[in-house]
């Protein structure tokens, strides 16, 4: 039987004999396509290769590609775990022509490898075809049928509709006609009682797609029209996980080599036995199947660089994540934090196919068990708060149910169970309603409508910014309008441009574009895909004549000193706190940069004004840029250079370095000659982002002039207060000295004022119900005071309800008191007195049996909220 390992390594080997480019899988998290949050399919990557945007270097390419399918269109989440084949991270093996080979190859080549190669039984394949789309006016591939049948018997090939057999990425772009190949899992005894052919693409029925060859040959627009393709595409995509299931003989992909060493280890943490049913199955299989699935997609999405976080695909993470905690809590009685401890089997399992998890495990590991603490603790929060929801409806509300989703992160199932136990249900239309209420907020504060690219002259996008800031003659190559929150904004892509767009974490360029006798501002460049995309105030008034393109100077040269200073910083870092202090993330604009970085421990101020010293001595040293870009990629690694995980390199790259032995990096952004031209570095401030990333932010140029001055003006205005020409700390420290024994003397002071009054306030107790009670409005300004008075009566009372009214620091407060010994023989407690009591006051608060306290705003109601609580001692 052949391992996971030798199944992928045969598939490469294969289209590698058929000279097919070998790539690496590119990041989960697409970083380059707005209409898309994570990398959801194979195709992703070569996506403008189909679009015409861009020309591949090689026409024929295969890779096995990390896919995500949590958000949007393609969203298995919430049934992973539940049967025995789906799954959010996935590998998907894929073969690739660009404009090369197309049917006939794809479909001999499936052929051959799955039963030549692989030893597939060819008895139990099916293949199914697209039946056409006379709506579309789109005919039957016929074509397909025909190949197909050099290889099937007729009854072994279908047609399938277009949900089945035409695919699409998204609501959008590239897509095209499919096949997709079945292979029949059952027993030969099943398999005489019923054809296979009835059981294709039926849910759990035995007969499963493991391969399907899609044939792009059209642009989906969004009017929903098809337009076609410049040239004919084939992009295929093999479930891995489904194809080792089919070759090892297995039931589900969850009792293959890939998972079966993670639910060992699950059963022998949890002490649960993994019964491998998938009809009824028990909760704890279905648990142990959704963590051995989660853990894959929380860690390669974030050793690809994606923190777990409260919005975008940070959010997505964070609710993986937190699903895999809930199951582990609610159905394996795990209440330790223990996702984490999966980590080195999971980068030993992938070292050789994914080796990104493998250098970052030990990172990875702790901002999982991080997330797991945090949620943890929210569980047990979460847990408390449904113990105290109001239930007297008979029924568990929809908005608190809503609130333990919205604010403990609590799923509505995981509610519904907790329900369950109870005896109580949930009512689930107030639920949906308050869902549906946030939905429509997000998609209100999100609102955006994406028309079509319109083409205006043919040709490729060529960036010029490196070099200038002003391109003379250029011309518009497409545009189209995009509408936010009901307002019309313009994007045009020209043919030549000095405009960045804003990428790994630079922001992009602004200026304006002179068409004829027009002045367009470019308010923001943005990048989708391989487009530079200029987003304008204003539409052209004629699209045909030729464009003059200016970057704002000033913001790009303060944009590119705040970007080099990141890179001299990076190197500062390694230098001060080790090889490990890598680039986790960045921000970087004309007026301050940003800079995430792994370290597992503050970084001290000591340490901090090494950083800055050393950046500041290279910045003096005014070291020239040294510039190559088109450097191979292995001789760019060979030479030391700093790449990033989750960051896709192409075989050529940019290589930005700042002295050889001291800063060496790949980087497509915007640089400055020399570092002279950063002027001066000064840190702001360094704080925790996620466990063992740490965020520095600092300034460059001008601002740290600007932040200079003004620190001095400040400090002179100091020195001028206090009188001092030098020391103004000392002075200061000399202040605070006085100062403090100033507050001491008054605290004092107001400690024997309260006493005094003491006796006085004895005097008028009044016994009430056997009760001794003394209230009054007393000339106190402060709360310490105020309590220890009370302590003072109560002690020599013993028997005891005080009541003190007080103006403290401008705002009225009410204080309650009561003798231990009264609070339980007595329908006493100062919370509830307080609480009512504060209503006089138009404010609230609460405490203890014995002790209770309330702030408000009316002080006018305080005589009032005496004398109440007089009346409420006189009913008991």
């Amino acid at each position: 039987m052949m391992t996971a390992r030798e199944i992928r390594q045969a598939f490469l080997d294969f289209f590698a004999s058929k000279a097919h480019k070998i790539v690496p899988s590119a990041p989960l998290v697409n970083k380059g396509d707005p209409t898309l949050m994570f990398t959801n399919a194979g195709m992703n990557q070569f996506k403008d290769y189909f679009l015409g945007n861009q020309t591949p270097d090689v026409r024929r390419i295969a890779d096995t590609q990390k896919c995500l399918r949590v958000s949007g269109k393609h969203n298995d989440l919430e049934d992973v775990g539940y049967d025995g084949t789906h799954h959010t991270m996935f590998e998907m093996l894929g073969n690739w022509s660009f404009g090369d080979y197309f049917k006939e190859e794809a479909i001999t080549w499936s052929w051959e490898l799955l039963t030549d190669v692989l030893g597939l039984a060819k008895d139990r394949l099916y293949a199914t075809v697209f039946e056409g789309d006379p709506a579309a006016n789109i005919p039957p591939d016929d074509e397909a049928l025909s190949l197909w049948l050099r290889f099937l018997p007729q009854e072994h090939i279908l047609y399938g509709n277009k949900k089945d057999n035409f695919w699409e990425m998204g609501d959008t772009g590239p897509c095209g006609p499919c096949t997709e190949i079945h292979f029949d899992t059952r027993s030969d005894e099943e398999r005489a009682k019923n054809p296979g052919r009835d059981l294709v693409n039926v849910d759990n029925s035995g007969v499963v797609e493991i391969w399907n060859n899609v044939f792009i040959q059209f642009n989906r627009k969004a009017d929903k029209s098809l337009e076609p393709l410049p040239e004919q595409h084939v992009d295929t995509g093999m479930g891995f996980e489904r194809l080792c299931m089919v070759l090892q003989e297995k039931k589900a992909t969850y009792d293959t080599d890939i998972f079966s060493p993670f639910i060992q280890y699950i059963e022998k943490v949890s002490g649960k036995k993994y019964t491998f049913s998938y009809e009824r199955s028990a909760k704890s299989d279905i648990a142990m199947r959704v963590i051995s699935d989660h853990i894959r997609a929380i860690a390669f999405t974030i050793a690809d660089g994606q923190l777990p976080g409260n919005s975008g695909a940070g959010y997505v993470i964070r609710r993986i994540l937190r699903r895999a905690v809930r199951y582990y809590y609610s159905f394996l009685d795990i209440k330790q934090p223990f996702l984490h401890t999966l980590i080195p089997m999971l980068a030993d399992a992938f070292s050789g196919a994914f080796p990104e998890l493998k250098a970052q495990q030990a990172q990875v590991a702790r901002i999982i068990e991080s997330e797991e603490t945090a949620f943890l603790n929210t569980l047990e929060k979460g847990l408390k708060r449904f113990d105290a929801l109001d239930t007297s409806s008979g029924q568990i509300k929809g908005e608190d149910a809503f609130d333990l989703y919205d604010t403990f992160g609590f799923p509505i199932d995981l509610t519904q169970l907790l329900a369950q136990e109870a005896n109580i249900p949930v009512d689930m239309v107030g639920f949906e309603a308050a869902l549906q209420k946030q939905k429509e907020r997000s998609r209100a504060d999100a609102a955006k409508v994406v028309g079509d690219w319109l083409s205006v002259n043919d040709g490729e996008v060529k960036f010029e910014g490196y070099d200038t800031l002003m391109v003379e003659a250029t011309k518009v190559l497409k545009y189209r309008t995009v509408k936010v929150k009901n307002q019309d904004q313009y994007q045009l892509v020209l043919q030549a441009t000095p405009f960045y767009a804003e990428s790994g974490g630079q922001v992009g360029d602004k200026g304006y574009l002179v068409i004829g006798a027009d002045r367009i501002n470019v308010l923001d460049t943005q990048k989708e895909n391989d487009l530079i995309i200029h987003i304008v105030d204003e539409f052209p008034s004629n699209l045909s004549l030729p464009v003059k393109a200016v970057v704002d100077a000033e913001m790009r040269e303060a944009v590119s000193a705040n970007h080099s200073a990141t890179h001299l910083m990076h190197a500062a870092l390694h230098q001060i706190l080790g090889q490990h202090a890598t680039q986790k993330g960045q921000n970087v604009d004309s007026q301050r940069l940003r800079f995430d970085f792994n370290h597992y421990q503050k970084v001290t101020d000591a340490e901090l004004r090494q950083i800055e010293d050393l950046v500041n001595e290279k910045i003096r040293a005014n070291i020239p840029l040294e510039e190559n870009r088109n450097m191979p990629i292995e001789e760019a690694r060979d030479s030391g250079a700093m790449m990033l995980f989750g960051e896709k390199y192409g075989e050529v790259v940019r290589m930005i370095t700042f002295d050889p032995s001291f800063s060496r990096e790949l980087c497509g952004g915007t640089h400055i000659q020399a570092t002279g031209q950063i002027g001066l570095f000064k840190i702001l401030a360094e704080g925790a982002v996620a466990a063992g990333i740490r965020r520095i932010e600092a300034i460059t140029a001008t601002q740290a002039e600007a932040f200079v001055r003004s620190e001095l003006r400040e400090l002179d205005a100091i020195r001028s207060i206090l009188k001092s020409k030098g020391e103004a700390a000392r002075a200061v420290a000399t202040l605070q000295d006085e100062n403090k024994e100033l507050r001491k003397e008054i605290e004092r002071l107001v400690a024997a004022q309260a006493l005094a009054l003491k006796d006085g306030l004895i005097a008028k107790a009044e016994t009430l119900n056997g009760v001794q009670f003394i209230s009054a409005r007393v000339p106190i300004n402060d709360q310490a005071a105020l309590k220890n008075l009370a302590a003072q009566i109560d002690h020599e009372l013993g028997n005891a309800v005080i009541v003190f009214g007080a103006v403290i620091n401008d705002k009225p407060m009410v204080m309650v008191t009561i003798s231990k010994s009264l609070v339980e023989g007595k329908k006493l407690h100062a919370g509830n007195m307080v609480r009512e009591l504060a209503k006089e006051i138009d404010g609230g608060g609460g405490g203890q049996a014995n002790f209770a306290s309330a702030g408000g705003k009316n002080a006018a109601g305080l005589d009032q909220a005496v004398a109440k609580a007089r009346e409420m001692v006189l009913v008991l």
